[in-house]
């Protein structure tokens, strides 16, 4: 039988297509897997800058203290920095007639005995960012219990880090820093052993009355 040229090339696309389609049965039949493992996919993703806030960060989560020469009346004296606290500003319309401060409370101290509250724990702020003109200010030093000054309360209660008297003016620097040198004062009889006590930092935001 004579068959055309057309027929011939259509009767050869079916029988290549054919031919693929068996190829492709035999082989998914034959190829039985030696072997498999998992790949795990992993994303680390990191926290978007902050934008458009007021925000407080400190740079560490702990700090200790050391001891340092005794007074004379053999009251044992131990010395630390607080980490730097860090107050960034970056919102594009910052409030009108409102003023922002850190404040720092501290918890009585655990461990070996009860004999030191946060009444034993004063400090002395300190500005460390050195831009600007006086927007930003440091909080008056806190004296310890054992201390005889008008300021000798330690940090019982919320005692000032530092304080901008505008927000506004104090967002055109941006981010200002602030630590403070920690002074525990013990009794010359206090028990020995570990203590710790927790320093919580606040940051507020207020309307000027």
């Amino acid at each position: 039988m004579k068959m055309s040229k057309r027929s011939i090339v259509t009767r050869a696309a079916i029988g290549t297509v054919g031919g693929l389609m068996l190829i492709g049965v035999a082989g998914a039949a034959l190829a039985d897997p030696l072997e498999d493992d998992d790949v795990a996919v992993n994303v680390e993703i990191a926290p978007q800058e902050p934008v458009g806030a007021l925000t407080l960060t400190v740079a560490q989560t702990s700090t200790a203290l050391t001891e340092g020469a005794a007074e004379t009346d053999g009251t044992r004296v131990f010395n630390g920095t607080l980490p730097t606290v860090t107050v960034t500003d970056d919102r594009a319309d910052v409030p009108t007639g409102v003023y922002w401060y850190v404040t720092g409370q501290a918890s009585d101290f655990t461990g070996a005995s009860d004999e030191l509250t946060a009444g034993n724990l004063g400090w002395t702020p300190a500005l460390l960012t050195a831009e600007g003109n006086g927007e930003v200010t440091e909080g008056e030093p806190v004296d310890t219990v054992l201390d005889e000054t008008p300021d000798s309360v330690g940090l019982v209660g919320e005692e000032l880090l530092a304080l901008a008297l505008d927000s506004g003016e104090a967002a055109t620097v941006g981010t200002w820093q602030a630590n403070a040198g920690l002074v525990l004062k013990a009794p010359a009889g206090v028990t020995p052993g570990s203590y710790s006590s927790t320093v919580t930092l606040t940051l507020w935001e207020d309307a000027i009355q």
